[in-house]
């Protein structure tokens, strides 16, 4: 829907449509589907779902039940767009929410086996703890020799 770059979400559209300040709702076809765009004081934007993008209602009827509900039900109807023909609109973001998804179940994967075997070296008998004492003596020493190396860089 090119008509308007702004969005209004479900709840503000409620508290607007019951305080009647909803002048007017225009439902405009698109690829696919239905978007409705609307109009109260001197603004004009179009329903958004969670993400921020404009919402597509697939069937018409569905829209029509929807604005019933929260109180609008005469609107205009632009069909100029509207395409039968198309079924399924991919969404422009779809590859790339696809990507992350899959991103973030590989690092899930490689965090819980990271876990597992974590829990089972701290389980196994043959495991050798270090104690603190020498893990700081360990450090302390790697840093007074990366100061001693530092200084003879700078030198």
């Amino acid at each position: 829907m090119t008509t308007t770059a702004e969005t209004i979400d479900h709840a503000t559209l409620e508290h607007l449509a019951g305080a009647g300040a909803i002048r007017e709702a225009s439902v405009v076809g698109q690829p696919g589907g239905w978007g409705v765009v609307f109009q109260y004081g001197t603004t004009e934007r179009a329903l958004a779902v969670k993400r921020g993008q404009v919402r597509i209602f697939k069937k018409f009827d569905t829209l029509a039940v929807y604005l019933k509900k929260i109180g609008i039900e005469t609107f205009k109807t632009d069909t100029k767009q509207f395409d039968p023909t198309v079924t399924h609109v991919k969404r422009a973001d779809t590859s790339e929410r696809m990507r992350k998804a899959h991103e973030a179940a590989a690092h899930d994967a490689w965090f819980r086996a990271q876990v597992a075997h974590g829990l089972q070296e701290a389980d196994d008998p043959k495991t050798q703890w270090v104690s603190n004492a020498a893990v700081k003596a360990t450090s302390a020493q790697r840093r007074s020799a990366w100061i001693k190396k530092a200084q003879v860089s700078v030198a």
